[in-house]
């Protein structure tokens, strides 16, 4: 069970400036359109037979070029300076595609140590203009962490590959597509939001009851075949031996059930009721299935926490690797930079460390909300060490959006306790943790292998205009670009 992320679509504006040499603007065209695939962009580009040497450098050059950016549906737009640049004609371009895409700038070197036969670029120079003309057109851009470089360079292939992180966060979230199936359990306030709000954002939330769910997980015939192939599926996703035979096939058809709901109305993601009703009327824990689809790319969150969902689908986005929703549960008593982070047995199983294995929710059975029968299928394991991004995002108030990020490490430790956990070392914690209460973010937070806090910040502060937090952040709440990671 694994997923792969689409091919991104990027529309490339090579910026000429007629003073300047047209040969040395067409070599550095063609290195920055091998570098895009080299990474495996779809690259967008008007060609040599339609503008001078395939560059764009006025407003006819800028016309056509928008229109072959709106016609292919890109979903980002990389401005070269590959040479001075007319940065009316690069500016133009933007507006005329009206896209609402992220925007990378980046302008070319000097063949050579400047002599006064060196025919040059001034990219340099340039790139100013093209930014102060995106600024008057009141367009977002962002800009290489290298500015000035060969597109044949490492530092343009990583840059490029941030960029086309920082368009998947942003198109996926202005375009998603959540299912919320059930109310938030009434004692979780935490998981409230403001649907309306959210929208203005992007996301769609669709909406359906636990019961529906439930009574069309329980009309799935027993012997259905695609049930009877989940059921095989779930026995070499986790070791089943603990729990009853009953608990596989419940969660078969209600995987079943939800993977046909997500098809019928295109989800990206789902937010479920997890508890407790699920258990004392269906007989089942949710966390199977919600580990299961999270695997493969939808991520769930519990307790119908739809800002959590958009928060793991941030992180997956970003990261192009699962997503999971988590507890800041536990601060380790001997270390004030390590916390576990915690969930009843939710995890994607590409997290795990240790061999995953379905148990029973003991808060849930314990409880006596519902039995210990009807409370299996929790997915436990260790998480295995890796590199960590934390996020969430949350609405104030007002229902503003806000985030607060985060990068640290899961590493081994002996302290042990049931459920899907890891213990996670993120530098400055106590000053995280102080500006997570301070400034009203939940308990909630989700979770991604890898670090990427450098894509969600640029992409949700720059392009989504959500407020941003950080550990070291020097300016709360300000987006501030040349914060490093």
């Amino acid at each position: 069970m694994s997923f792969q992320l689409p091919r991104t679509i990027l529309g490339f504006v090579p910026a000429n400036r007629g003073f300047f040499s047209a040969e040395l603007a067409a070599k550095m065209r063609q290195q920055a359109i091998e570098a895009m695939s080299r990474l495996g962009v779809e690259v967008v580009v008007p060609s040599p037979e339609q503008t001078k040497v395939g560059c764009v450098e006025n407003r006819q050059e800028a016309e056509l070029c928008a229109e072959l950016f709106r016609r292919a549906g890109v979903q980002g737009i990389v401005i070269g300076a590959v040479n001075f640049g007319d940065e009316q004609a690069a500016a133009w371009t933007v507006r005329q595609a009206r896209l609402d895409v992220p925007v990378l700038i980046f302008a070319c070197q000097e063949e050579e140590t400047l002599r006064m036969s060196t025919p040059r670029r001034d990219a340099f120079c340039g790139l100013l203009s093209i930014g102060e003309a995106l600024r008057q057109i009141g367009a977002a851009y962002t800009v290489a962490r290298r500015p000035v470089c060969f597109p044949a360079d490492e530092s343009f292939a990583a840059d490029l590959d941030w960029f086309v992180r920082i368009c998947r966060v942003v198109n996926g979230i202005r375009n998603a597509r959540y299912g919320q199936v059930g109310a938030r359990p009434e004692a979780f306030w935490t998981c409230r939001f403001d649907e309306k709000r959210l929208q203005r954002l992007g996301p769609t939330v669709v909406v359906m009851d636990l019961s529906e769910a439930i009574a069309g997980a329980k009309a799935i015939a027993d012997d259905d075949p695609q049930v009877l192939q989940l059921v095989d599926g779930i026995g070499q996703y986790a070791d089943v031996s603990a729990v009853k035979p009953e608990t596989v096939l419940r969660s078969a058809k209600l995987e079943l059930f939800l993977r046909r709901w997500r098809e019928a109305n295109a989800l990206d993601g789902l937010a479920i009721q997890c508890w407790t009703s699920i258990q004392a009327n269906y007989g089942v824990c949710s966390c199977l299935t919600m580990s299961r689809l999270g695997e493969e790319g939808c991520p769930c969150a519990c307790e119908a926490d739809i800002l959590g969902t958009l928060s793991m689908h941030a992180c997956q986005l970003a990261s192009g690797t699962p997503a999971a929703l988590a507890d800041w549960n536990n601060l380790h008593n001997e270390d004030d930079e390590l916390v576990n982070i915690w969930h009843c047995g939710v995890f994607p199983r590409s997290f795990a460390g240790t061999p995953p294995k379905l148990k029973v929710q003991e808060i849930i059975a314990s409880s006596g909300a519902a039995s210990y029968e009807d409370s299996q299928g929790t997915v436990e394991f260790v998480a295995k060490p890796s590199p960590l991004t934390l996020c969430r995002v949350t609405q104030d108030a007002d229902g503003r959006l806000k985030a607060a990020i985060a990068q640290g490490q899961v590493e081994d430790n002996p302290a042990v306790t049931f459920g899907a956990y890891g213990w996670c070392r993120i530098p400055q914690l106590q000053r995280l943790y102080r500006n997570v209460l301070l400034r009203h973010f939940p308990h909630h937070v989700a979770i991604t292998q890898g670090h990427v806090g450098n894509v969600l910040w640029e992409a949700l502060g720059n392009y989504l205009g959500l407020e941003l937090f950080h550990a070291t952040q020097e300016v709360p709440g300000l987006y501030t670009p040349q914060l490093p990671f």
